[in-house]
C-alpha cells in the first residue's frame, strides 16, 4: 500500500493525524506501519490494542479501491494531507484532517478566507449580519466558509453566492450523506462558486459527534473567524475556540443583551475577541488578506422598481438601512424627517414588505430583500 492510500486507510478506520504521525515517525513510513505486526504497533507508544488490530485485519481488505472507485463515480476529489494540493493553512494546524473529500473545487484564492458561523435559530438582526458579512467579504475577493447548516451558516454562504464569490461549505457527514437535507439546492449552488468539504469517509453519516470535529476544519481553513450569534453553549463557541488555539482571530458581533443567542458572542467580546461591526474590521486585523474591491451589501439589495414602487422620501429610509439594522432615534436623527414623518414612512415600508421591525423599535430591511432565492 503506497503512501496515499495508507491516509484514506487509516481515515477509513477513525485513525486521526497523530496516530499517522507516531506510525511513521516509528517506521519511516506509512507503508511500513501497516504492514508492521500486531506487536510491532503496540510496541509505538500511544497506539491502542484495538487500532492495531483494525489496522492487522482490515489491511487485507479493499477498503481504498472501495472509496476511490465511489469518489471517483460521484465525480468527487480526494486530498490526503501528503499531497501538495492539499490547502496550506489546514496543514498547519495541530491536527490536520487526513483526507478531504471536495465536491467542487478549490483555487488559490481560498488561501484567503474567512469563517462565518452563528446560530441555528437566528434573529432578523443576525440573518441580516451573517448575509451582509458573507456578501462583502466574498466581493472583495475573501472566501466565505461556513458549515451549511441552517440558519447562520446559511445566510454567510448565500450572502457569498449573491456576491458571485466563493465559498465552501464543511460537513458533519460524508459527501454521499449532505446533511442538513433542506440545503441540498444551496448545496448545489456552493459547487459551483467554491465547493463542499468533508474529511469523513463518503457514506459517513450525520452523527452528533462529528460536529464538534468538522468545525476545527471550519476555522483551519481560514485567517479568521466571525461569530455573529451564539448561546452560552453552542457549537459556535467550539469553533471559536479551535481558531484561537491555531492562532487566528476571532471575530464576534455584539448583540442584544437580552437574547440568548448573543450571550456567547458578547462573552467572546469580553474576552477579547476582535469587535465585528463590518468587513473594515476584518481588513483592519488581517491587512494581508488581498483585498479586491470597495463594495458592501447595500448593493445585495434586491429590489425591482417595477415589483416595489418607492418615493423619494421612502427610498431615503431604505438607503439607511441598507448596511445595518437601526433603532427608530437614530433612524430620526440620520434623516431629515421628524418622528411623526418617519413613523408613517416605516408603517408604509412595513405593509410594502420593505422594511421588517425588529424588538425595540429596531428596523431593518426584509429578508425577503436581503438574502438569496434559490429556486
Amino acid at each position: 500500500m503506497d503512501e496515499r492510500s495508507c491516509y484514506i486507510f487509516l481515515n477509513l478506520l477513525s485513525l486521526g493525524y497523530r496516530t499517522a504521525l507516531k506510525l511513521k515517525t516509528e517506521f519511516g513510513s506509512l507503508s511500513e506501519a501497516v504492514s508492521a505486526d500486531k506487536q510491532a504497533l503496540l510496541a509505538v507508544h500511544g497506539i491502542r490494542k484495538n487500532s492495531a488490530e483494525s489496522i492487522v485485519s482490515k489491511r487485507g481488505m479493499p477498503l481504498v479501491e472501495k472509496e476511490l472507485e465511489l469518489a471517483d463515480k460521484s465525480g468527487f476529489t480526494v486530498l490526503t494531507v501528503g499531497d501538495e494540493e492539499y490547502p496550506q493553512p489546514l496543514k498547519n494546524i495541530d491536527s490536520p484532517p487526513l483526507v478531504l473529500y471536495i465536491n467542487g473545487t478549490l483555487t488559490d484564492q481560498d488561501a484567503s478566507a474567512i469563517a462565518i458561523v452563528g446560530t441555528r435559530k437566528p434573529t432578523s438582526y443576525g440573518k441580516t449580519v451573517a448575509f451582509n458579512a458573507g456578501y462583502d467579504l466574498a466581493a472583495q475577493g475573501v472566501t466565505v466558509v461556513s458549515g451549511l447548516a441552517t440558519g447562520l451558516d446559511t445566510e454567510a454562504h448565500r450572502g457569498a453566492l449573491k456576491a458571485e464569490g466563493r465559498t465552501l461549505a464543511v460537513l458533519g457527514s460524508g459527501l454521499l450523506r449532505l446533511y442538513p437535507r433542506e440545503n441540498e439546492k444551496l448545496a448545489r449552488k456552493i459547487i459551483g462558486q467554491g465547493a463542499v468539504i468533508s474529511e469523513f469517509p463518503l457514506e459517513t453519516e450525520p452523527f452528533r459527534s462529528n460536529f464538534p470535529i468538522r468545525n476545527r476544519v471550519i476555522s483551519g481553513l481560514s485567517s479568521g473567524t466571525i461569530v455573529v450569534e451564539a448561546a452560552a453553549k453552542s457549537g459556535s463557541l467550539i469553533t471559536a475556540g479551535f481558531a484561537a488555539e491555531q492562532g487566528r482571530t476571532v471575530f464576534a458581533v455584539p448583540g442584544n443583551i437580552d437574547q440568548p443567542t448573543s450571550s456567547g458572542a458578547n462573552r467572546l467580546i469580553n474576552q477579547g475577541a476582535v469587535l465585528y461591526e463590518s468587513v473594515e474590521d476584518v481588513f483592519r486585523e488581517l491587512p494581508y488578506l488581498r483585498r479586491k474591491k470597495n463594495v458592501t451589501a447595500e448593493h445585495a439589495t434586491d429590489m425591482k422598481k417595477s415589483d416595489v414602487p418607492l418615493s423619494s422620501e421612502e427610498k431615503k429610509v431604505v438607503t439607511l438601512l441598507s448596511k445595518k439594522p437601526l433603532h427608530i432615534d437614530e433612524l430620526t436623527e440620520a434623516s431629515d424627517f421628524n418622528a411623526p414623518q418617519l413613523s408613517v414612512l416605516l408603517l408604509t415600508l412595513e405593509m410594502k414588505k420593505v422594511v421588517a421591525q425588529l424588538p425595540g423599535k429596531y428596523y431593518t430591511l426584509s429578508q425577503n430583500l436581503v438574502t438569496l432565492e434559490l429556486t
